[in-house]
């Protein structure tokens, strides 16, 4: 016996589109401010040549991860110019770390973004992500036709109404790179 849809009244609505179906910003005026944090990540897959020439900084463009991830940090403070329905927002943290991963074949990115305010900061991280991964490309498109951006998704959430949230591994997934908040890791493997 097929299940029927639930009645468009039923339904949830999506937020930043009114009633009348027209687009809206997100009223959050009535929200207190708290603490969130979100972290995105993406992966750019590169012919091992060209993940070597990136690691030794010998691209003809220059240094693609310090490039990569100034430009993810610069993405994210302009996330609302960018996305239209996005809240402005006082970042109080944000960093974008690029991690080569020779077995993968594939630079690993991860980008933290943080707030107190009264919504969340997924897209600046995602924003952040997605342009360095695009930043990546854009310096190894001359020596790499075969470059491709990849899995661009929110991994965890956490502060305001909902909580934390964490992706769930995927069965063929890797655990995440993690250093404990406060301790400095190793920045590239070289």
């Amino acid at each position: 016996m097929p299940i029927e849809p639930p009645k468009r009244k039923d339904r949830r609505r999506l937020t930043h589109v009114d009633r009348g179906g027209r687009p809206r910003m997100v009223d959050v005026s009535a929200k207190p401010p708290t603490a969130r944090r979100a972290i995105a990540e993406a992966e750019v897959a590169l012919e091992q040549d060209t993940l070597s020439l990136i690691i030794d900084g010998a691209t003809p463009k220059g240094d693609v991860l310090t490039v990569a991830e100034i430009a993810g940090v610069m993405a994210a403070k302009r996330t609302s110019e960018l996305i239209p329905l996005c809240h402005p927002l006082p970042l109080t943290d944000l960093g974008v770390e690029i991690t080569p991963d020779r077995s993968a074949g594939s630079l690993r990115i991860r980008a933290t973004a943080a707030t107190i305010g009264p919504t969340g900061v997924e897209m600046e991280a995602l924003m952040a992500a997605s342009v360095a991964a695009l930043t990546v490309y854009d310096m190894v498109k001359g020596v790499d036709r075969t470059a491709e951006i990849r899995s661009i998704r929110l991994v965890e959430k956490s502060g305001g109404a909902s909580g934390e949230w964490h992706r769930p591994a995927a069965p063929d997934e890797r655990p995440p790179n993690r250093v404990p908040k406060g301790v400095r890791g190793p920045r590239r493997a070289r």
